[in-house]
């Protein structure tokens, strides 16, 4: 509803250093750059939000926590190396592909999604962001014939079922701390979902890197390829 983001837009207005200060605080090794970049995004998706649904509307005032600094958790988990090669797969408006790809611009991202106009949007959210290293194709990961040394995702299927699809897009070769495997945004109760990956599996609760409510039952589940 444009009323609900006209309401946003008068919040940003009060509040305009509210993201680069929450951010700052999580992450302090971000340049002045990045801190920008991140507050063009928002306004960019914004903008977008308005003639797709990309996010839920209930979630425009709370962007920055609920989609920017959710897509960052993985950042906390795992410093991937300059050169590392990352696989977003269901993208949807973005995440967590973009915000990942401001935080490492030497790192080269392929966001997919099988919706074309999600990927439109994100095409041009890269344009005009000015993201080299980001390249967004309307596809399903599985279609695909490179080689990734992590997928990322959020929320998109249980991880057997992005583990089937994305197995053979990972990369033998190893660059990371960890080796090479699937990076998932999770909610809830995972024992049961990642047990049969028990002896590869970790997951790690967002709540050890962020203080914010939200993020109580969030998780990044990391499971080796």
């Amino acid at each position: 509803m444009p009323f609900l983001n006209a309401m946003f837009s008068v919040w940003t207005a009060l509040k305009p250093s509210y993201m680069s200060a929450l951010l700052k605080n999580y992450f302090p090794e971000l340049s002045d750059h990045q801190l920008d970049c991140y507050d063009n995004h928002q306004e960019l998706l914004l903008e977008w939000n308005e003639k797709i649904n990309l996010i839920s509307r209930k979630d425009i005032a709370e962007f920055e926590v609920h989609h920017q600094l959710h897509s960052l958790a993985i950042c906390k988990v795992l410093k991937f190396v300059a050169g590392t090669k990352i696989i977003d797969i269901g993208t949807g408006g973005g995440f967590p592909g973009i915000p990942l790809a401001i935080f490492y611009p030497e790192c080269e991202f392929t966001l997919v999604d099988s919706i074309g106009k999600k990927i439109m949007v994100v095409q041009d959210l890269i344009e005009k962001l000015g993201l080299k290293n980001v390249q967004a194709f309307p596809k399903r990961g599985e279609e695909l014939k490179e080689k990734f040394d992590f997928v990322t995702n959020r929320a998109v299927a249980p991880v057997s079922d992005i583990m089937r699809w994305t197995h053979k897009l990972i990369s033998p070769k190893q660059l990371n701390a960890i080796p090479n495997g699937i990076l998932c945004l999770k909610g809830g109760d995972l024992r049961e979902e990642v047990k049969e990956f028990k002896k590869y599996s970790i997951i790690f609760p967002i709540k050890d890197y962020f203080k914010e409510e939200y993020f109580e039952a969030k998780s990044v589940v990391y499971i080796q390829g």
